[in-house]
């Protein structure tokens, strides 16, 4: 070490991501005076029995760990922009087909939407063990960057299948590995509440379009569709890097100061890993309702603005600001349903997701008129966040922590097969039938076998009948 200007040069030793607030093993410039707390902190770590952690950002563990989760929601706040995608269908349709000659259809136009989110899904499945070999911090300065060079590059994409390579693949990818992570950490830090947490982390994700929508609508008015990729690209990468500095995971055996896990009568969950974990039926039973779930409101999302200006004649600047407005429903849903997951339990928050999704396909299916159509799309993207926070929490509870990324990467496949199937199917509803309408009687039938699968199979893997 040397003296540079009054500061410490503190070389990163070799190793996985450490805690928050044990600054001299990270790559900084530090006062004389930071540098010898942080001796005094390390010193302390040192004195203590394993798992324990004397503060985090200056404060009780207990307390310190909800900046954490503050950190996860701005930079899924960042990865959501994807869900302002039905702002860009029809400045996009208009790009390709008139300015590039290009004959589109509506599913060629969602069809950059539904990679990005399968990309998503597929990613997290596949990179949940690198999150704990090189950190979540690591892990989400590549996703960030990924996910900003993914939008970037989609501004100069020239056909529909470039735009899938670049935002789809590129983009997806770098969504993957960075929200994988965000949520790994969340769940680790609170055992305690972890549908609270989790929740709150991917609130980010979900009202995100409240914001980005909205931005999207004024750049692209004021600079064009494909300029606005590139806005965004880099927005994504300036907000995520600094962020995904103080990420990291608890040391193996913490856990909040006065909370001790439940019994073995209490239903306790079961520590397995992911190959013990697709032995059970809890498992299918979750990754079908999940699937159920996203498929329904990712069909609504992505349809959100065509329905209201096509099906209902609203005009274009209402519909856009009610993308933001149903945004967030969609961000709450992950909080409320977080929430009710921690007090129910995932079976019975399940349950009452599927009995709102089907009375709301109902209603807009009988009565397409403007009140119905809001208050329709209101509950679709309410649900939609709802089991954005019911499944990590509910493969938690269900499997224990132990191989939780590799356990919900598995899970989370599920998101990415109704990325797929929700919105193709609705492109292709809109393609042969020229209306959305017929959308929502397929959304109502989903929700009734999304009850029945939540009621026989979404059980702890030792609870009995």
């Amino acid at each position: 070490m040397g003296w540079t200007g009054g500061f410490v040069f503190i070389p990163r030793l070799a190793g996985n991501d450490n805690l928050p607030g044990q600054y001299s093993k990270s790559f900084f410039l530090q006062s004389p005076k930071d540098f010898t707390e942080n001796q005094e902190r390390e010193e302390a770590m040192q004195d203590n029995p394993a798992g324990k952690i004397p503060s985090l950002f200056g404060m009780p563990p207990e307390k310190g760990r909800w900046v954490l989760v503050a950190v996860g929601l701005v930079i899924n706040l960042c990865l959501g922009a994807v869900y302002s995608w039905s702002v860009f269908v029809g400045p996009l349709t208009e790009y390709f087909s008139t300015d590039l000659g290009q004959a589109v259809t509506a599913n060629d136009v969602l069809l950059p939407y539904s990679v990005i989110l399968a990309v998503f899904a597929v990613t997290m499945a596949l990179t949940g063990r690198y999150v704990e070999s090189h950190g979540p911090r690591r892990i989400t300065m590549i996703g960030g960057i990924l996910a900003g060079l993914g939008w970037l590059l989609a501004s100069t994409a020239s056909s529909i299948f470039l735009l899938s390579l670049t935002f789809g693949v590129i983009g997806g990818i770098g969504i993957g590995i960075a929200y994988g992570a965000t949520v790994a950490v969340a769940a680790r830090w609170f055992p305690d509440r972890r549908g609270l947490a989790v929740g709150l982390t991917v609130f980010g994700v979900g009202f995100s379009a409240f914001i980005t929508a909205n931005l999207a609508g004024y750049f692209i008015d004021l600079y064009g569709v494909m300029s606005t990729f590139r806005i965004f690209g880099i927005g994504i990468i300036i907000v995520t890097l600094p962020l995904a500095l103080p990420l990291a995971f608890p040391p193996e055996g913490w856990r909040p100061a006065g909370w001790n896990p439940k019994s073995p009568g209490e239903h306790a969950v079961c520590e397995c890993n992911r190959r013990e974990m697709v032995r059970t039926s809890a498992f299918y039973g979750l990754w079908i309702c999940y699937f159920i779930g996203c498929m329904a409101g990712l069909m609504a999302v992505s349809i959100s603005k065509p329905v209201g200006t096509e099906l209902l004649q609203i005009e274009t600047g209402l519909a856009t600001f009610l993308v933001g407005f149903f945004a967030i429903f969609n961000g709450g849903g992950r909080l409320l349903f977080g929430v009710l997951t921690d007090r129910l339990d995932p079976r019975n928050t399940a349950l009452l997701t599927f009995a709102l999704i089907a009375l709301a396909s109902l209603a807009m299916w009988q009565v397409p008129v403007t009140a119905v159509y809001i208050i329709t799309f209101a509950v679709l993207w309410l649900c939609l966040g709802g089991w954005l926070a019911i499944a990590p929490t509910a493969t938690a509870s269900y499997f224990g922590t132990c191989d939780y990324p590799r356990c919900y990467g598995l899970v989370f496949l599920a998101f990415g097969a109704g990325a797929i199937a929700g919105p193709q199917l609705a492109g292709f509803i809109r393609t042969e039938t020229g209306t959305y309408l017929g959308v929502f009687p397929w959304a109502f039938a989903l929700a009734i076998v999304g009850f029945v699968v939540a009621w026989i199979l979404m059980r702890t893997p030792d609870q009995k009948w």
